[in-house]
């Protein structure tokens, strides 16, 4: 699938997987709740210090992985146990952010996406935490890449670049 379903898969999955290099180069990788800018640029939030900054200052590259829309099926037409699914991948550089009015920017993002009927206590919030909160941002270096396997309803698995 195309750049631009692969996005759509990144921004509408509830969590994005993101893995990390550790200092010794070993991965490390977790579930992240992500929220996007524009087409490049992703941004998350967490503690000041901690494994993921640690990984972030040893290799700032990223690998982000997603999925939506997975459920388990009998293929229609063979009986054959499947997977219906929308994936996305992509590779990014990761940075902390130290200005204050691209974080602050950031973290509203963040709430609009995932807590938009309470953004009346935001700046409380922000106020309250932002000196104790780290945001890092993404910025996406290739384009990303998107798979899927879903049927139509004849049954029929609908190939590459075949939308409905």
């Amino acid at each position: 699938m195309d750049a631009a379903f692969a996005m759509e898969v990144l921004e509408k999955a509830p969590y994005v997987t993101v893995s990390f290099t550790r200092p010794d180069g070993t991965p490390y990788g977790l579930p992240l709740s992500l929220a996007r800018t524009d087409e490049r640029t992703f941004y998350f939030h967490c503690a000041l210090e901690g494994e993921k900054l640690d990984c972030i200052a040893h290799c700032p590259t990223v690998f982000l992985s997603a999925v939506t829309k997975c459920a388990p099926t009998v293929g229609p037409k063979d009986g054959s146990f499947t997977l219906q699914y929308k994936s996305a991948t992509a590779v990014g550089r990761a940075e902390l952010i130290t200005g204050r009015e691209e974080k602050v920017e950031a973290l509203r993002v963040i709430c609009q996406r995932f807590l938009p009927k309470h953004m009346d206590a935001f700046n409380a919030s922000i106020a309250r935490s932002l000196e104790r909160t780290a945001v890092v941002r993404i910025t996406l270096t290739e384009p990303p890449i998107g798979k899927r396997k879903q049927y139509d309803q004849h049954g029929e698995e609908m190939k590459w670049g075949r939308m409905e």
